[in-house]
């Protein structure tokens, strides 16, 4: 991992086209700024790894008993 000091208002540039600036320090809370192209997908960690998740899951329909075959032997 990469660990970089950054004040208020400065940046760092992750390949050609992600910038990711310090907009504001408050206590132990830190907003950041990502300007990234619209086919990058940015997420927090902990939504990332829910979408992940979901991804995973089987289909639903996949465990249904199709309609017609209810209760036949």
């Amino acid at each position: 991992m990469l660990v970089l000091s950054r004040q208020r208002d400065q940046s760092i540039v992750i390949g050609e086209n992600i910038v990711v600036t310090v907009v504001d320090i408050r206590g132990d809370k830190v907003r950041l700024g990502i300007e990234a192209p619209a086919e990058v997908p940015v997420h927090r960690q902990e939504i990332y790894q829910a979408i992940q998740r979901e991804s995973r899951k089987p289909s639903q329909s996949q465990h249904n008993t199709p309609a017609g075959d209810a209760g036949r032997q």
